[in-house]
Formats: structure tokens, sequence, C-alpha cells
């Protein structure tokens, strides 16, 4: 299990997002030598977690709880067979690209050591919108990416580190509870009924989703 590429991206003005100035970090490319990777600050102030990696839209993307987003190459080549044609790393605008990973099966509340002292905990999936379509130049994409149900994961940083391509990836936690990432992606997307299985995993979980769930609880026993 290790880190294939640390992905970074630099705001760039596209006609497809309706972000301010028209501008987004979405375009990763992979980056050389060692990323400093930190928690960025609450959502709406902080950013990306990771030192050089633009968020141009920071009310729906970035903070503490989106600090880091990684995506296993496994499912991105799987897109390629689909999609027929080539998906480089960083390609999803996901900041970690992983081998011998399965990140969307992740629990919430997993812990990852990553090289040799960054730790990760993971807080739910990447929910698609409009400028990851834009990006793709896929038509219908944010119902495809939705359909399979492989979000990828968002992580909150436990402990900084630096970090590079080829670190190992270590599961230093795993919750005894049976929440996945991909448990939680369908519940918050295509099947709300599976809202009250996400207060197994607390206070680990992303708020929204936390928040979410507990509305749907209530409404159901109002």
């Amino acid at each position: 299990m290790r880190l294939l590429s640390v992905n970074l991206g630099r705001p760039k003005a596209v006609p497809y997002t309706d972000q301010p100035q028209g501008l987004t970090g979405i375009d990763k490319r992979p980056a050389e030598g060692a990323v400093r990777v930190t928690a960025p600050g609450p959502k709406g102030f902080g950013a990306s977690g990771l030192a050089g990696d633009a968020i141009c839209h920071t009310r729906h993307h970035g903070g503490d709880d989106q600090a880091v987003y990684a995506v296993a190459r496994e499912d991105l080549d799987e897109w390629e067979r689909e999609l027929g044609r080539p998906l480089p790393n960083g390609s999803f605008g996901e900041n970690l690209t992983t081998e011998g990973l399965d990140v969307s099966g992740a629990r919430i509340g997993e812990r990852w050591g990553v090289g040799p002292g960054l730790v990760l905990e993971v807080t739910s999936g990447r929910i698609p919108c409009l400028t990851f379509q834009g990006h793709l130049g896929e038509k219908g994409w944010v119902r495809r990416f939705t359909r399979r149900g492989a979000p990828g994961a968002y992580f909150r940083v436990v402990e900084p580190g630096e970090i590079r391509a080829g670190d190992p990836v270590r599961i230093v936690h795993r919750p005894d509870h049976d929440v996945t990432v991909a448990l939680q992606f369908r519940a918050v997307t295509t099947e709300r009924e599976l809202l009250p299985r996400l207060l197994a995993a607390g206070e680990a979980l992303h708020p929204e989703a936390l928040a979410a769930a507990h509305k749907y609880v209530a409404r159901q026993t109002s």
C-alpha cells in the first residue's frame, strides 16, 4: 500500500464553473519532492491541507474535514477502461493517488499513517459537482459517478507531516463499526434510508453528514 503520486492544483480560469472569478484548482498534477500536509482551518476559511495546492471555492471545498482527498489508482484504471481514455494521476482532482488500498471501502474514522509522520482520518466520500463534470468533459458525469458509488475519500489531518510519491501507507486504526465511505456516500446521495446507520461512526463523520443523519432520524421519530 503506497502513494503513487501527491497531486497539487493551481488556480485556473475555466468556462465550466460557477466558482468565484471562474477559477478552479481541480486540475491537479503530480508534485516533485516532498509536500507538507497540515490541518488548514475551518471550512469557509481554510482551504487545502497540502502546501501549494489551490482550492478556489472554500464554501463547499477544503477545510479541516476535507483537508485531503484520495482516489485509488485501481478506480481510475476501471474508469479508463469504461471511458476509453487515459486518466493520469490527479485526473479526479485528488491530492493522493494510492495503490493497493480500497479507498471507498475505508471506514469513517479509519486512520492512515502516510510516510514518516503524517496521520490522516477518513471523514466522508466526495460529492461530485458540475465543475468535476466540466473538468472531465463527460456528459452526465455527475449521475454516472454517483451511480458507481466509489467516490474516493476525504480526510482530516490528525498529525501533520511531509509526504512524497512512493511513501508507504499504513492503516494504523480501524473502527469496529461498518460505516464505510461507500455506505456514507450512498446514504447522502441515492439511498437516504441508510442515514441512520451513519450515526455508528459518531463524531469521526463529516459534520454535515452527521447533521443530515440526525435530522433524518428526528423526522422519522417525530
